[in-house]
């Protein structure tokens, strides 16, 4: 297991929390309007404008449950870097950046896209591996 992360940008989607690596996260941002693109990953909202530059917005529990974006954006968008590549993901709430160590998934845990865990309040927070799902997102994202 990787140890990358020195913590975490904690956001929920949907009904749960995942962490972002905070040395991939360049900003949270309060979404603006989506321009629609055609591209084939339901999942994938459209271009956001970002400080003049058009980046992808992915629907970040969409992407991770491999369904269609839901009816309706919402209005937080984190911007990461992958690889060299800008990408706004959105999520329903950026809630705080936490410093602890990624911990191993546990034994007999099936936690796709995830680097490890962290402890948060009485529960384990997946740590998504953004450069593992860098194909996914780049084949989502590409207009």
């Amino acid at each position: 297991m990787s140890t990358r992360a020195s913590g975490f940008l904690l956001v929920r989607i949907g009904e749960r929390r995942v962490g972002l690596p905070v040395e991939q996260v360049l900003e949270v941002i309060q979404l603006s309007e989506v321009h629609p693109v055609p591209v084939s990953e339901a999942a994938v909202r459209g271009l956001v404008a970002v400080h003049g530059r058009m980046l992808p917005l992915v629907h970040l529990d969409s992407l991770l449950g491999g369904r269609p974006a839901p009816i309706g954006s919402g209005n937080v968008g984190v911007v990461v870097n992958i690889a060299g590549r800008r990408v706004c993901l959105e999520v329903e709430e950026a809630e705080m950046l936490v410093r602890k160590p990624a911990l191993p998934v546990p034994p007999g845990g099936t936690l796709p896209w995830a680097v490890g865990v962290a402890r948060h309040a009485e529960s384990l927070v997946p740590l998504l591996d953004l450069p593992a799902l860098s194909s996914r997102l780049t084949e989502a994202s590409a207009p």
